[in-house]
């Protein structure tokens, strides 16, 4: 039975009144019934748009189908068979450019929730069977590092240890999980489920060795010739900070959104019980318009900021974050200054924030990336009084790896060189994610590690 309404079933959420003073997750989940009643709106067509609009390809039809039925675990084992990381995407995927977008219920209303159906079903599997005990996956006897325990190499360990291949993951910080766990804030996705999906991996065989610095503490090539790795995934994201160069970023309170949201969310700053140091101010502006930096903006938000500032030079339409995190943003009391653009930080005699000076812009003809170019409108100077400052105009590649790697090529944008099979010009080594690409989103990093699994599994079987 097909469900015929052409609007999504609204996703049950914390009042933003209420949340934007907690750490809580905003979004509490379909219960069975909206599960079901949102399943019935997919059409099950023939050409499938949706898996093709999927970095990972999940069979979403399939599973959706399953749903639909009230079989929640058989919805599962078909995501899991492209997916390790269900409960992650279904929380933070930008699905409307993705899957969503190809939906082809868009043409009359909203697309199928496919994002919500698919964290429904992760989270039911984790409430029914989340004890069920992981036997170990026997071993084939070949030995593969994975350098990065981010989305692209936990994704490609779940597919090697599913083939039985002895993986071992080095990664830089103390815990596990990347940028899910530094970058993406408890209230958009805890911690707890990065954990259990981490510990899955630890249970099928997987070994993870943290506060692991490649390049420092030993080098891509050590792994390979004196510890007995026949093969190596760099799956390092891309987490160096860029800045504006503008005069005054060397001021007291200025810092990368990198910097502010590690302190919070895996140095836990956010809970008094720990010492983590981090700034507190009043008014705070947030310089980008990414996911990055609406989380930057949501946190300050919680930390007890009065008045919250994003500062993009662009317009709402080309805003480049996800739709939800707009939407939950302003909600929370955000305060949105598009067609803006910082020229300089302002401060005292002593160096400290007191204000960013801006333009405002208008948008000509599009550039490159086929946006509209922001013009300067000429004598728009004016000053936003601030008492901290946050970049978030995106990330580079640490090129920790490429220096320290005999021989290991770049590519154009200054990332690892791969191949369209994530093969390096080294034989046996192999990257894929942030580290090649520059920042984009986890789905694309874990198709990525996905992608790179399949093709050392094809090299080790030669």
């Amino acid at each position: 039975m097909i469900n015929l309404v052409n609007k999504q079933n609204a996703m049950p959420e914390q009042a933003p009144d209420i949340r934007n003073k907690n750490f809580l997750e905003v979004c509490t989940g379909y219960t069975e019934d909206m599960a079901i009643r949102e399943a019935m709106r997919c059409l099950r067509c023939r050409k499938k748009p949706c898996v093709s609009g999927c970095p990972v390809n999940i069979k979403i039809p399939d599973f959706i189908a399953k749903v639909a039925e009230g079989n929640f675990e058989a919805a599962y084992e078909i995501i899991s068979e492209d997916s390790s990381l269900p409960a992650i995407c279904g929380r933070v995927c930008p699905q409307e450019n993705q899957c969503q977008g190809q939906c082809v219920q868009c043409a009359k209303g909203e697309s199928v929730a496919i994002g919500r159906l698919e964290r429904f079903v992760a989270d039911w599997h984790a409430a029914n069977f989340g004890d069920e005990e992981i036997a170990p996956v026997e071993g084939n006897g070949h030995k593969v590092a994975i350098i990065g325990a981010g989305p692209a190499g936990l994704a490609c360990a779940g597919d090697l240890v599913n083939k039985g291949y002895e993986v071992t993951v080095f990664e830089a910080l103390h815990k596990t999980g990347g940028v899910l766990v530094y970058g993406i804030p408890q209230f958009r996705l805890p911690k707890e489920i990065v954990a259990a999906e981490v510990s899955k991996l630890e249970a099928k065989g997987v070994k993870f060795v943290t506060d692991a610095i490649v390049g420092r503490a030993f080098t891509v090539d050590e792994l390979m010739d004196e510890e007995g790795f026949e093969s190596v995934f760099i799956g390092t994201g891309a987490g160096l900070p860029s800045f504006m160069n503008i005069p005054g970023e060397n001021f007291i309170g200025v810092c990368s959104a990198n910097e502010y949201l590690t302190r919070i969310n895996l140095m836990k700053a956010y809970r008094p019980e720990y010492d983590t140091p981090i700034m507190h101010a009043d008014k705070i502006a947030i310089v980008g318009g990414g996911n990055v930096a609406m989380d930057a903006a949501r946190c300050a938000k919680r930390m007890g900021a009065s008045e919250v500032y994003i500062i993009y030079r662009r317009s709402m339409d080309e805003l480049p974050a996800r739709a939800e995190e707009v939407h939950h943003a302003m909600e929370e009391g955000i305060i949105f200054k598009l067609l803006t653009n910082p020229v300089e930080i302002k401060g005292d005699e002593n160096g400290v924030v007191t204000g960013i000076e801006c333009v405002t812009m208008e948008l000509g003809e599009p550039d490159a990336s086929g946006r509209r170019k922001p013009v300067v409108v000429e004598g728009s100077n004016h000053v936003i009084p601030v008492d901290m400052v946050i970049m978030s105009i995106g990330t580079k590649l640490n090129t920790l790896i490429l220096d320290t790697t005999k021989d290991l090529a770049a590519n154009k944008k200054g990332g690892i060189g791969t191949d369209d099979d994530a093969a390096t010009n080294r034989p046996g080594i192999f990257a894929g994610g942030d580290a090649v690409t520059g920042a984009a989103t986890v789905i694309k990093a874990m198709g990525a590690g996905k992608k790179a699994a399949a093709s050392i599994d094809e090299f080790l079987s030669k």
